[in-house]
């Protein structure tokens, strides 16, 4: 498969990965401006309106959003619908089911169920050699959102849907780790296992 015109070649940077979950909202965000690229996901967007990309992989969130016209950087999706409906918004290809990370071809993409996990297998295959994850708590347990709910017709997280964004999340470290990518969880109170917890300054200068 071909590479699209639009996908980035980030080589060798950092990327921060801004998730929904709760701890998002007192990460000092704008402290990467200038050091890292960003993907924000889903209404993240918000608290880093400057980020680079904004991964949002359902038609609801895209369509609630009006395709998101405030958002001026690269608009990504998993949804074919979305991507018919919003000229600006990309697709991106997904092994729906697939749980795993892929390396090839490009701008593929495993499942994972959630919009994290796709813009984790994402700035693995932009080139990135740090990624910094923020606000990818994994757990309902002290909150859905930073932001709260999501409004009616879109989907909010159950506890079996981020237990299984858990797992994907951890295991893809078997498929990064051999890269030599460092990958750094900047949430305290995040499930995942598989990653070095630090803040998000020192993550930035690791």
């Amino acid at each position: 498969m071909s590479r699209p015109e639009w996908f980035p070649d980030w080589t060798g940077e950092t990327c921060v990965i801004v998730g929904s979950g709760p701890s998002a909202s007192s990460a000092p965000i704008d402290i990467v401006k200038g050091k890292a690229k960003v993907i924000a996901t889903n209404t993240s967007w918000k608290l880093a309106p400057w980020a680079d990309a904004l991964m949002a992989c359902d038609y609801a969130w895209w369509a609630h959003a009006k395709g998101c016209p405030e958002f001026q950087g690269l608009k990504l999706t998993v949804d074919q619908i979305a991507a018919r409906t919003f000229e600006d918004v990309r697709l991106v290809n997904c092994r729906k089911g697939d749980d795993r990370l892929f390396l090839e071809p490009i701008n593929t993409v495993g499942w994972g169920g959630n919009s994290g996990f796709h813009a984790l297998n994402l700035a693995v295959q932009f080139g990135c050699s740090k990624i910094i994850l923020v606000g990818i708590d994994a757990s309902v347990k002290h909150g859905l959102h930073w932001h709260g709910t999501h409004p009616r017709g879109l989907n909010n997280p159950t506890s079996g849907n981020v237990e299984r964004w858990r797992r994907a999340i951890d295991r893809a470290w078997t498929v990064i780790e051999p890269l030599g990518i460092k990958v750094i969880n900047c949430s305290t109170i995040s499930a995942l296992t598989a990653y070095p917890k630090m803040t998000l300054q020192e993550a930035l200068d690791a």
